[in-house]
């Protein structure tokens, strides 16, 4: 088994290209927050699930790849605090109901997920389309283990239906939000490295 030492080092994310230090840092985190904030809001209804399709693992792909593992993480974890008392969760939700219902494994699998991308993102897997939609589609899987969990729990059906309303159903959105951020970071890096060109 290869230790942690053999792992490739650290590589910049596309937030470290700010200038700044933890003043920037501080403001990111706080965008990550906000970001995932309104990506929340973007809810359908898919009964009779009682989980909505929303934009929230589209900002967990985007905040953990932009912001890397440390920021990224504290963004959603701010995320989610902030979920306890202001209605930031989706549809307007808030409260610790929000964390023991239905939703509540999605919540948690955030948290997993985001440091996931934010990890392969300081690996260079933000820079290619391909290694994107892959960590993208990993990130969904893990927030997926963890939602149907807390359904199962939540709700009580049994795991057909439990799998079928909590994560078959998601697939077609999974893949476009994938295919999203494949299209949206290279070209990001594309874009920063024509400005270093010009300079």
């Amino acid at each position: 088994m290869a230790s942690l030492s053999a792992l490739p080092a650290p590589r910049p994310v596309l937030a470290d290209l700010i200038p700044g230090a933890r003043v920037r840092d501080a403001a990111l985190v706080l965008t990550g927050a906000l970001l995932m904030s309104g990506l929340a809001q973007v809810a359908i209804d898919v009964p009779p699930s009682p989980v909505p399709i929303t934009g929230q693992t589209l900002g967990v792909g985007l905040i953990g790849a932009t912001l890397g593992l440390r920021r990224g993480l504290l963004a959603i974890l701010l995320y989610t605090v902030m979920g306890l008392f202001l209605p930031v969760y989706s549809e307007g939700a808030h409260g610790w109901d929000v964390i023991y219902s239905a939703r509540g494994g999605y919540l948690v699998g955030f948290i997993f997920a985001t440091a996931l991308v934010g990890f392969l993102a300081e690996r260079g897997a933000s820079r290619k389309v391909v290694s994107v939609f892959g960590a993208f589609v990993v990130a969904q899987l893990v927030v997926f283990a963890f939602g149907l969990i807390g359904l199962k729990l939540a709700v009580g059906n049994d795991w057909a239906w439990t799998v079928q309303n909590g994560f078959v159903i998601f697939i077609f959105g999974g893949i476009v939000k994938a295919v999203i951020g494949a299209l949206v970071l290279p070209g990001a890096w594309r874009a920063v490295r024509g400005l270093d060109h010009k300079n």
